[in-house]
């Protein structure tokens, strides 16, 4: 079952947000789905909001996510924010161009 995943990072900005995607993936950029690797990533946004920086991505599956968080988490604790917790619930439509 896909999944909508927000992780809301109060207090951080754009500088963090391009500090994860150049270590993701090591450092060409996040413009199309293969700059990651992660075949399991539908859609992803991401963007400022008051106070912090937000980036709400859908994955197909619990399992792809957390296969991603093998990456993701290493980083992010790396750059001090290892207490993250995202929101995470079940998809009920997706729809993509």
């Amino acid at each position: 079952m896909a999944i909508i995943v927000t992780f809301d990072l109060p207090g951080a900005g754009q500088e963090l947000y391009d500090a994860v995607i150049a270590r993701v993936t090591d450092g060409r950029g996040f413009a199309r789905f293969a700059d990651v690797g992660d075949p399991g990533l539908v859609s992803h946004a991401a963007g400022p909001v008051d106070g912090g920086f937000r980036v709400t991505e859908v994955w197909e599956s619990a399992e792809a996510l957390e296969a991603h968080a093998k990456t993701f988490g290493p980083i992010l604790a790396d750059l001090g924010h290892a207490d993250l917790q995202p929101t995470i619930i079940p998809a009920y439509n997706v729809v993509v161009r």
